[in-house]
């Protein structure tokens, strides 16, 4: 009897514990937002993670932004809006790497299907904007996310470096560059410096 109540306190724990790492819905929302330019975090809809860890659609928006939440499983802390019409690319990349597939299988496999016409890219240049950092938190209480920086990509289907008078590499801190150029998924990279610490 006391074993199996020693196996059943301990499931309940692990239980607990799993549950305890999804934040509640509307931390979830209020984090994933901040990633969107200020007057567009009302209406973006957002995707994050139920009482399981799936991900789905916790809230409704009326623009034309999607907002990801932090993913629970992974370190560090990251979010991000992205233009509505990145969503088949985004939605089958995350089916792609759910089946255990690699960075290099998924972009092959998009690529290929991109080409067929299976998948849609967006006929204009659409942005994805990213809120990260390796200690990056939410704080509840304040409302705000610290230890995280902002980086936006800005995605032109088979652009290349001679399309659109870009490098292929950043030439300045923080300067614009085109990124997998010629592909479905080049993009246009724009990472900011991380501003600097006080050091008081």
């Amino acid at each position: 009897m006391k074993t199996l109540y020693n196996s059943l306190t301990v499931f309940l724990l692990c239980t607990t514990t799993t549950f305890a790492q999804i934040p509640n819905k509307q931390d979830q929302i209020n984090a994933a937002i901040q990633a969107a330019p200020e007057e567009q975090q009302a209406g973006a809809s957002v995707l994050g993670y139920d009482v399981e860890g799936k991900l789905v659609m916790i809230r409704e928006g009326t623009n034309e932004l999607i907002c990801l939440a932090d993913d629970p499983e992974k370190d560090g802390f990251s979010v991000a809006c992205y233009h509505q019409d990145l969503e088949p690319f985004m939605a089958r990349g995350r089916e792609l790497y759910a089946t255990g597939k690699n960075h290099g299988e998924v972009f092959e496999i998009r690529e290929k299907e991109v080409k067929e016409g299976k998948l849609k890219m967006p006929d204009q240049p659409t942005t994805l904007h990213v809120l990260s950092g390796a200690d990056g938190k939410y704080d509840a209480v304040t409302g705000k996310v610290t230890g995280a920086n902002l980086r936006y990509v800005v995605y032109i289907p088979y652009a290349t470096a001679e399309s659109t008078g870009l490098p292929i590499r950043p030439i300045v801190p923080g300067g614009p560059w085109i990124m997998d150029p010629g592909t479905h998924r080049a993009h246009i990279m724009i990472s900011p410096p991380a501003p600097e610490k006080n050091g008081n």
